[in-house]
């Protein structure tokens, strides 16, 4: 059953992700990019989805319970329960509410990131694999100067940067006649 761990697991994995307590004493949650909400979870455990109008479609027709969400006639996007929607669907939706909201050039850089291959963005090192090189590209950092910037507790919070990785990243530092962070 997903739930609001998984929820926050993937909204935090998104660049400029914010979490907030929607203030109503109830222990709501919502995320926001840059001040702009895009998803959250209310107390009845149903998450809402700010998504462009293509997008709720699909969720609609591909779950019963979803509901449109409007702002007072405006369509914002879905609601639905949490429950009745799989892992892999809720942060495929997600991202897409995320890219929805993010500011464009943020959200051209996740996309790009997608893209990323090892050994093929900046001097990043082949060896780390294209899973961290994608968490690397998507986060902005595409030289070794910038992995300076980030602890190895940092850069193991990132979603696919492993043990492995941050090791070759912390040889590839050192044989550059670069400091790691911390």
């Amino acid at each position: 059953m997903t739930s609001l761990a998984q929820l926050r697991k993937t909204a935090l994995s998104l660049p400029g992700t914010a979490e907030r307590d929607t203030g109503s004493g109830s222990g709501s949650k919502s995320f926001t990019v840059r001040d702009r909400r895009f998803a959250s979870l209310g107390k009845d455990d149903y998450v809402q989805l700010h998504l462009p109008a293509a997008d709720a479609d699909e969720v609609l027709a591909a779950h019963a319970t979803a509901e449109r969400l409007t702002r007072g006639a405006t369509p914002i996007g879905v609601r639905l329960p949490i429950g009745d929607i799989n892992g892999q669907q809720l942060n495929h939706w997600v991202r897409r509410a995320w890219l929805a909201q993010a500011p464009k050039r943020l959200a051209e850089q996740a996309q790009a990131a997608e893209t990323a291959a090892a050994g093929e963005v900046g001097d990043l090192p082949r060896a780390i694999g294209s899973p961290a090189t994608r968490a690397l590209a998507d986060v902005g950092i595409t030289t070794l100067s910038q992995v300076t910037e980030l602890s190895e507790a940092e850069l193991l919070a990132m979603h696919g940067v492993g043990p492995k990785a941050v090791r070759l990243l912390g040889e590839a530092l050192s044989a550059a006649g670069h400091r790691p962070k911390g």
